[in-house]
């Protein structure tokens, strides 16, 4: 319920962090017993300000204010602008233009929240030239973020994800040392994943744009053309070698958090006495999943943003009074998003099961006088199955059995999106899930590891959360993209949403349902493809041309 309190009042007022607090304090009342007085004392001392203080979050705030500033410093600088004016020989046309934000974004695979703000943060200008939305940029981004970084083999996402089969296979009485052959072998599984990977070229290669993703469009193209980085400076930002002013700084910050990485994975792993000896591809995996991310970003950006100041006052190309003035509006551009994240994260933690302190419980509903235990109470619907506890092999458990893969990932769906996290939804679910998946199949006959059910209902978990977490507004990735993207959190939730809805129906029907009956996985993918591509040629509408001016054509579109 806070969830959707907070969503009701965001579209009622457009103002997503009161929203956010409002939800906040719905739930505090509800643990509470109604006691306005005593919620309005748990929203701020047991919800907001323990989230405002946690380490790791803090962290992340810290990245998020310290990459506003590096870009306000170059783009006073020029380096920005420079850099645009390098790329746009390379993407003349809207089309390529998006399609080279999709291919930067599986570039970035390593992190999610690095590529949503990284490369949001440096597009906006290319696509203010280019007259495309802010929220097709958002969509774009968030859209490759998270769905590469939980499919890619050496990510912060990885170990996270192994983690979590194993326990849910140790918990079946299996070998959890296979969990990670289960997690490259559910990949083919991955079916919103997947989709919402490949949709982004499917509608820009075909021009046409869904729901209301078309009226953004198209009020980009009524305006006139915007370059939200025109601020005067004295530098000449026609200057051949500008542009190394903002491509060092972002290398810097990529070379740091990357090393960063992997020293914080080593010494993860050191400090474990039973940690297995890797080598090779098997120990970067190892070291990058046992990483602190958070930490990593925040130094990479430090040193971005003192990378960032150092070269232009080197060059002597500009004062530092006028560079700090472009690291203060950066920073005040990026304000907003840390507060959102502050609000959406202190909602998730609400609706979770630990303790303030991060305890995790011993007994069911332990925390419940300041927990929610959303995630618990949906996954318990799921895992009170009468058939599979009573051993009956009848025609309503072979059902039940077909449908495991489609339910995990609707339950999954559902947890993500009142949650808004990925990470919580797979570690809640998979150690549940798959004991259920198990002794369901095994009620069936000989289990196998490879059964495309069990594939499938692990992938569902993993791909649901993704979905959900795609179609939150509380979510850490959907803000972070909104807000680097320059958009509106609920622009860009409201145009995201036609292209997740046909991901993720085309996932179900094309893809948990038929394989719980037994269709192989091969025919579906290629028929997935066709069922979007056909959807967009019915139901897109083919976006204006970048040089079209023919005002009348405009004004159809957007009245469409």
């Amino acid at each position: 319920m806070p969830p959707l309190v907070a969503f009701a009042m965001a579209i009622a007022t457009r103002r997503i962090v009161l929203s956010l607090v409002v939800g906040i304090y719905a739930g505090a009342l509800m643990m509470a017993g109604g006691n306005p007085f005593s919620a309005l004392y748990h929203t701020w001392e047991t919800h907001l300000w323990p989230t405002l203080a946690d380490p790791g979050k803090l962290r992340l705030y810290s990245f998020t204010i310290l990459m506003g500033a590096m870009v306000g410093v170059i783009t006073v600088s020029g380096g920005m602008r420079s850099l645009i004016n390098h790329l746009i020989p390379l993407a003349r046309t809207r089309r390529r233009g998006q399609l080279a934000t999709w291919v930067m974004g599986m570039i970035v695979f390593f992190d999610d929240y690095a590529s949503a703000i990284l490369i949001g943060n440096t597009l906006r200008p290319l696509y203010d030239r280019l007259r495309i939305s802010r929220a097709k940029l958002a969509y774009i981004i968030d859209s490759t973020a998270a769905p590469t970084a939980s499919l890619a083999l050496v990510s912060t996402w990885i170990a996270v994800e192994i983690d979590y089969i194993s326990e849910g296979l140790v918990a079946s009485g299996l070998d959890g040392s296979t969990a990670f052959e289960s997690f490259v072998a559910s990949i083919p599984y991955r079916f919103y994943v997947l989709t919402s990977l490949i949709l982004i070229p499917i509608t820009v290669i075909m021009g046409r744009d869904l729901g209301s993703m078309q009226v953004a469009e198209a009020e980009c193209l009524r305006q006139e053309m915007v370059d939200s980085d025109a601020e005067e400076t004295n530098v000449d930002t026609n200057s051949r070698h500008q542009w190394i002013l903002a491509v060092i700084p972002i290398l810097a910050m990529l070379l740091v958090v990357i090393v960063s990485l992997v020293v914080t994975g080593q010494q993860a792993i050191a400090s474990q006495p039973s940690s297995i000896e890797l080598s090779g591809f098997a120990w970067l995996r190892q070291v990058l999943g046992a990483a602190s991310s958070n930490a990593s970003l925040q130094y990479g950006a430090l040193v971005g943003l003192a990378v960032a100041l150092a070269l232009p006052l080197a060059l002597r190309t500009m004062s530092m009074t006028l560079l700090t003035e472009g690291a203060i509006k950066g920073i005040q551009v990026i304000l907003p998003a840390v507060a959102v994240l502050w609000a959406a994260s202190a909602l998730s933690r609400m609706t979770a099961d630990r303790s303030v302190t991060g305890e995790v419980a011993t007994q069911p509903y332990q925390f419940q006088d300041h927990r929610l235990y959303a995630a618990d109470y949906l996954a318990g619907l799921l895992t009170e199955n009468p058939d599979a506890a009573s051993g009956n092999t009848s025609a309503g458990q072979s059902f039940s059995l077909s449908i495991t893969p489609t339910v995990s990932f609707v339950i999954a769906a559902i947890v993500a999106f009142c949650t808004g996290t990925s990470y919580g939804t797979m570690g809640i679910l998979l150690p549940m899930i798959i004991p259920l998946a198990y002794r369901m199949l095994s009620l069936e006959g000989e289990f196998s590891m490879s059964d495309p059910i069990f594939l499938a209902t692990v992938a569902g978990v993993l791909s649901g959360a993704v979905f959900g977490d795609h179609c939150s507004p509380i979510s850490d990735t959907t803000i972070l993209s909104a807000q680097s993207a320059g958009c509106d959190v609920l622009t860009h939730t409201w145009t995201q949403a036609p292209y997740a809805a046909l991901a993720g129906t085309v996932s179900i029907v094309l893809g948990t349902l038929p394989i719980g009956f037994g269709v192989s996985v091969w025919y579906l993918l290629p028929l997935q493809i066709v069922a979007m591509v056909a959807f967009t040629r019915l139901f897109g509408r083919k976006a204006i041309d970048s040089g079209a001016t023919d005002a009348d054509a405009v004004d159809a579109m957007v009245k469409a």
